[in-house]
């Protein structure tokens, strides 16, 4: 499955930029609507961070390495690196908006990223490689996630708190 997406993602180089900017401007909205809507909140929370773990988790074929891979770079929207970014962002999200927590919510998916680079490093038989650059994006989108979703309640707050204010 990870390598469909993968070639997915190699064939379509414009998918994942695409992706990332809709998903910039959806999620705000998505906090905004969910805000007061507390049980599909966590319904889409729980499933996401379900995705997420199968998208980390999932043993693959290929050979991994034998040590993890210490790089630091940013990723950036057009060298296909963004994908792990998208990964937590959307999720964080959820959680965030969700749980009214967004520190919290990104605090726990930044340990929960290191958690699963360590799995990957100590897991050989999974088949998946440990990477600095894979924390750190899934960092900046847990970070993202959080923002958005602080913008998108707050939104929900102050646009419903007035009404909620006038007499009866």
């Amino acid at each position: 499955m990870l390598r469909v997406i993968s070639t997915v993602l190699a064939e379509h180089r414009w998918l994942e930029p695409t992706a990332f900017v809709v998903l910039l401007i959806v999620a705000p909205v998505a906090a905004w609507w969910l805000a007061d809507r507390p049980r599909p909140a966590r319904w889409l929370a729980v499933a996401a961070v379900a995705v997420a773990a199968g998208l980390t988790l999932w043993p693959d074929d290929r050979r991994a390495f034998t040590f993890c891979e210490v790089a630091w770079s940013v990723p950036t929207l057009f060298r296909g690196d963004v994908a792990n970014v998208i990964l937590f962002l959307a999720p964080v999200v959820l959680v965030a908006t969700a749980t009214r927590r967004p520190v919290l919510a990104a605090s726990g998916a930044i340990a929960a990223s290191a958690g699963v680079e360590l799995l990957q490093a100590l897991a050989p038989f999974l088949g998946r490689s440990c990477s600095t650059n894979d924390w750190l994006a899934n960092s900046i989108g847990a970070v993202l996630g959080a923002a958005l979703a602080w913008g998108g309640v707050r939104i929900a707050r102050e646009t419903s708190a007035p009404a909620a204010q006038l007499p009866r």
